[in-house]
C-alpha cells in the first residue's frame, strides 16, 4: 500500500468522523444547547440537526417535558410556635431553555429552595389549627409567590401539591397532655356546676319549707287569736285571754317537763292553780 492510499484513507476517515459530529438528532422531549467556541450558539430540537464539528459543542441537553421535583421534608415553626412537619412536590416545565442553563446554576435546586423557604414564610404566619386544616390556601399562596421568579429562570410551575403537614411527635405528645388537661377541666366545671345546681334547688326547698312554716305559724297565731276573742267574749272577763295565753304555755311547759326521763314530781305554784281554777270557774258560770 502506497503513501498516497494511506493519505486517501486517513481523509475518508476524518470525513466519516467530521460528519458524524456534523449531524445531531435530538430525541422528542429534549433540546439541546449548542455553544461555539465557549458561547451560546444555537438551540436544537427534536429530530435531525446540524452542527459544524470542533467549532460547535452541545454544551446542555434539556428535558422540555414537566419535571417532577419533590421538596424534602422540614421543619416548621407556625404562628403561635408550634412545630410541624411539612413536605411538597412540584411540578415544574422549562419554557425558556437559555434562561434555565444561563439565568441560574442549577435550575432544579433553585426552585425547591425557593419552594422550602417560601413554604416557611406562608406557614409561619399561620396558626396550628389554621395550618393543619388549610393545604389548599398554603398551596395557592406558595404557587403565587414564586411564579414570577420562576419565570426569571425560564420555568413554569404547573402545580405546586402539599404531600404531608402534620405535627412533631413531640408536639402531638403535647397536644395529647393539653387535650387531657382539658377534658378533666371541663369534667371539674360540670362537676361544680352540678354541685351548684344541687346547692341552689337544696336553697330553693328550704325557702320553700321556711314559707310554708311561717304561713302555718301565722295561720296558727290567727286561729288562736280568734280563739281567745270568742273565749273572752264568752265569759265577759277581758283579762281572761291573757290569763288563757299563760295557762296555755305553762301548761305546755309542763307537758315537756313530764316527757323528759328526769322528771319524778310536779310542784304548781298556788297562783298558777288559783288563775286556772278561776279561769274554769267564770267560764262554768258563764254556761
Amino acid at each position: 500500500m502506497g503513501a498516497g492510499t494511506v493519505v486517501v484513507i486517513a481523509l475518508l476517515v476524518f470525513a466519516a468522523v467530521t460528519l458524524a459530529k456534523g449531524l445531531r438528532i435530538v430525541p422528542q422531549g429534549t433540546e439541546w444547547i449548542v455553544e461555539r467556541l465557549g458561547k451560546y450558539h444555537a438551540t436544537l430540537y427534536p429530530g435531525l440537526n446540524i452542527i459544524i464539528p470542533y467549532l460547535d459543542n452541545v454544551a446542555y441537553k434539556l428535558v422540555t417535558k414537566d419535571i417532577i421535583l419533590d421538596v424534602q421534608e422540614q421543619e416548621v415553626i407556625t404562628k403561635d410556635n408550634a412545630v410541624i412537619l411539612v413536605n411538597a412536590i412540584a411540578f415544574i416545565k422549562i419554557t425558556d431553555p437559555i434562561k434555565a442553563v444561563y439565568g441560574v446554576t442549577d435550575f432544579s435546586e433553585a426552585i425547591r429552595n425557593l419552594i422550602m423557604t417560601t413554604l416557611r414564610s406562608i406557614v409561619g404566619d399561620m396558626e396550628l389549627d389554621e395550618a393543619l386544616s388549610s393545604r389548599d390556601q398554603i398551596k395557592a399562596r406558595l404557587r403565587e409567590s414564586i411564579a414570577d421568579e420562576a419565570i426569571d429562570w425560564g420555568l413554569t410551575v404547573k402545580s405546586v401539591e402539599i404531600q404531608d403537614i402534620k405535627p412533631t411527635e413531640s408536639m402531638v405528645r403535647a397536644m395529647e397532655a393539653q387535650a387531657s388537661a382539658e377534658r378533666e377541666r371541663k369534667a371539674m366545671v360540670t362537676k361544680a356546676e352540678g354541685a351548684k345546681q344541687a346547692a341552689i334547688l337544696e336553697a330553693e326547698a328550704r325557702l320553700a319549707a321556711a314559707r310554708q312554716d311561717a304561713e302555718a305559724q301565722v295561720q296558727l297565731a290567727d286561729a288562736s287569736a280568734e280563739a281567745i276573742r270568742r273565749v273572752a267574749a264568752a265569759i265577759g272577763d277581758q283579762e281572761a285571754p291573757m290569763r288563757y295565753m299563760l295557762g296555755e304555755r305553762y301548761l305546755s311547759a309542763l307537758g315537756k317537763l313530764t316527757e323528759s326521763a328526769n322528771a319524778k314530781t310536779l310542784v304548781l305554784p298556788a297562783d298558777i292553780q288559783e288563775a286556772v281554777r278561776g279561769l274554769l270557774g267564770r267560764g262554768m258560770g258563764k254556761g
